[in-house]
């Protein structure tokens, strides 16, 4: 009998949420933790979810900018998960989600502007980025905390265009 109660006991740390499903639903009250929970062995799935924030480092992405100059920019995107329950019950793969949807965006984003904005104005895009990203990642039970684009790599003939100007 006290092995068998030690499979009913689960615990979850302080940064971390139990999404209970009992016979596949949801169980009321929302995810349970930190700390000692219960289940019913073959009655009750959990999935763990982890509530610390997240980095995404997105990969150079080459985007044709708004005056037909093509450019190569990357961004690290700060995110986590705000409600458990929601982040296990709405989308699939909250994560992998997530990022496929900053990669989108920034191309997204950097394809509205010209050069000359893409340049001066990298602090107000990622501000734009981040208030989109939020918007769409909210019904995910995910928050954008930030973006930050990291570099805007220009083509090597545009680089000597402008070294020759200067």
């Amino acid at each position: 009998m006290p092995f068998s109660l030690m499979v009913c006991f689960k615990v979850v740390q302080e940064y971390e949420r139990a999404v209970i499903f009992r016979l596949g639903r949801l169980l009321s009250g929302g995810a349970k933790g930190p700390g000692i929970f219960f289940i019913l062995p073959c009655i009750d799935a959990y999935a763990r979810v982890d509530l610390r924030t997240r980095t995404y480092d997105i990969p150079p992405q080459e985007v044709l900018t708004k005056d037909s100059v093509t450019v190569s920019v990357d961004a690290v995107v700060y995110y986590r998960v705000s409600n458990a329950t929601v982040s296990i019950a709405n989308v699939e793969n909250a994560h992998h989600s997530t990022r496929l949807l900053a990669q989108t965006t920034l191309r997204n984003i950097m394809g509205q502007r010209p050069l000359h904005e893409i340049l001066s104005e990298r602090e107000s895009i990622s501000q734009h980025m981040k208030a989109l990203l939020d918007e769409a990642t909210e019904s995910w039970g995910i928050n954008v905390e930030r973006v930050e684009i990291k570099d805007v790599r220009l083509p090597v003939q545009l680089q000597r265009a402008m070294a020759a100007e200067a």
